[in-house]
Parts: C-alpha cells; sequence; structure tokens
C-alpha cells in the first residue's frame, strides 16, 4: 500500500509550526516540525510569506511525496468550511477579516484550485490530537482547553467533537462567554494576564514571557496574576464541566507551559466545587493540533 502524506499546520497568534505526517500510519514525520514566530497584524502578503516558507521547509526537510492534503488549525472565529477568516478586535490577523484564507494559501503554494485544505478550530484539534495519543481518552468525555494569545475550547465524547446540544456552550466556544465585566477571554489569555499584574502595579509588560520570567523571580504580583488566571480559568469552566459530565480536563496552550504558576489554583477551585475530575498539561501541545487537525483530513 502507498503511503500517504499531509501538511498538518497550527497557526496561532504569534506563531505557525507545520509538520508532515505520514497519513497512513498517523505519525508525524520528526524532521518535518518547522515553527516561527511571527507578528500576525503585518500586511497580509507579509504573513502569507512566512507561512508559505514554513510549509515548503517542512515539506522539503520531510523528503515526503505524495502530500494529498492540507489540515490547518486556526482559531476562531473563522469559517471552517468555506475558510474565511472573521476575527476582529483581537489583537492579532487585524488585516485577515472576511478573506478567504484556503485561496490565500494554494495561490501561494502554485498549488491547484481544488487541492484539499481543510480548516478546523485549534482547540478541537489540540483535543481530537490529544485523544489519539491516549487511547483511553478515547472512552472518556474530554473537555480540552488552550490558553494562548485567546482562549479555546472543545467538548469530545468518545473520540467524537461535540459543539451543539445542551451540554455545551454554542459551537463549543467559551472565549465568548459571558464573564465579570467582559467575556471569559478578557480574562483568561495572555491579555488576561497581562491586566492582572497591571491592576496590581499599574504597570505595563510587553509580554506574557516577561511576566512569566517576573514570576519565576518571585516576583510577587506577577506570581498574583498567573493565580488570578488560574481562579478564573476555573470559574469560567466549572459549569461547562458539570453540564458536560467531563472525565477530564486537559490544558494546553502556550500559557500551559507555566502551568506550576497557575494550576495549584485552578484545582483548588475545582476542588472546592466538588468535581472528582482528572485534569492533565499537555507538555506537546503542536504536536497534538498537528495530529488532530490531520484526523478531520482522514475523517
Amino acid at each position: 500500500m502507498n503511503t500517504s502524506y499531509a501538511i498538518g499546520l497550527d497557526i496561532g497568534g504569534t506563531h505557525i509550526t507545520a509538520g508532515v505526517i505520514n497519513k497512513t500510519e498517523m505519525k508525524v514525520i520528526d524532521s518535518s516540525i518547522y515553527k516561527e514566530s511571527f507578528n500576525s497584524n503585518l500586511p497580509v502578503n507579509e504573513v502569507i510569506d512566512i507561512w508559505k516558507n514554513v510549509i515548503n521547509t517542512a515539506i522539503e526537510n520531510s523528503k515526503a511525496e505524495n502530500i494529498i492534503g492540507i489540515a490547518v488549525c486556526m482559531p476562531g472565529p473563522f469559517d471552517y468550511e468555506k475558510g474565511i477568516c472573521w476575527i476582529k478586535d483581537q489583537s492579532k490577523y487585524e488585516h485577515f477579516y472576511g478573506l478567504n484564507v484556503r485561496e490565500l494559501l494554494l495561490e501561494s503554494l502554485n498549488f491547484s484550485h481544488d487541492f484539499p485544505v481543510l480548516f478546523e478550530n485549534d482547540a478541537v484539534c489540540f483535543g481530537k490530537g490529544e485523544v489519539f495519543k491516549q487511547q483511553e481518552n478515547l472512552s472518556k468525555k474530554v473537555m480540552a482547553v488552550t490558553l494562548g494569545t485567546g482562549l479555546g475550547a472543545c467538548f469530545i465524547d468518545k473520540g467524537v467533537s461535540i459543539s451543539t446540544g445542551n451540554s455545551v456552550p454554542a459551537d463549543g466556544e467559551i472565549y465568548n462567554l459571558l464573564y465579570k465585566e467582559g467575556i471569559a477571554e478578557d480574562y483568561v489569555s495572555a491579555r488576561g494576564l497581562l491586566s492582572n499584574y497591571k491592576s496590581l502595579q499599574n504597570m505595563d509588560l510587553n509580554n506574557g514571557l516577561e511576566l512569566y520570567n517576573l514570576a519565576i523571580n518571585e516576583n510577587q504580583s506577577a506570581i498574583k496574576a498567573f493565580e488570578t488566571l488560574g481562579e478564573d480559568l476555573a470559574e469560567v469552566i466549572i459549569p461547562w464541566i458539570k453540564d458536560f459530565s467531563a472525565d477530564h480536563i486537559i490544558i494546553g496552550g502556550k500559557i500551559a507551559n507555566a502551568s506550576d504558576l497557575f494550576l495549584p489554583s485552578f484545582n483548588k477551585k475545582i476542588k472546592e466545587s466538588n468535581l472528582e475530575i482528572m485534569v492533565s498539561v499537555s507538555i506537546d501541545n503542536e504536536i497534538a493540533a498537528l495530529l488532530g487537525a490531520v484526523s478531520f483530513l482522514c475523517d
């Protein structure tokens, strides 16, 4: 049997990771993984050129032939079926609103207009990939959450993504849930972290990494900012853990790398709610996202 391959893309607000996946065995070709950080608010043509370079580098490094599709993890709001970006006022992809990303990708790569390009929510891809990595999750109800420039989530019941019905929020999204004086993403995200710190120190920091470095150097305000994020995350998702009857919570995304700073306060809130649930943190978010994306291409 001929082996076929697919390109997996994990596209976030500040990075793109590409990898070539052996579709037959659902395994990532390690040598193909290539990542680049960038400013997603650059002009569209500059962002697309960055993507093109990353994709071509992954293909070249993989030495793979017979590539039959591209599967893209993309943050929302996004029309995943048509490939149109509807991200607005989120401090990312400011120039992409209303554009057909599928057409932009195919044109930049010189692929035919009917070459398969599938888009899926980044948090859903992450969740599906984690299920692939941990086969015991195929029999469970899993809620996966991604923490980064935004707040993503997905609900998976025995391997199937659930985005409708009374047990999950509309479209399976939690970023836009009403919370405190705004929406959940205002508080549980990189900008939420920075806002927490500013409320304590009346000082603006440039990014989450700067805050993280302060925290690990025992700056008490920085530590408190992460603790507050953990509490807010728990407050946002506890009602949906209950409604979905989730067995397992998996936390991923860039901020998950700082889980030592926010997980204790998160777990404390969960325990106070009398919930019995497994909580884990993903250590390779991007590999999970790439596998999850390509799993939809297989479907």
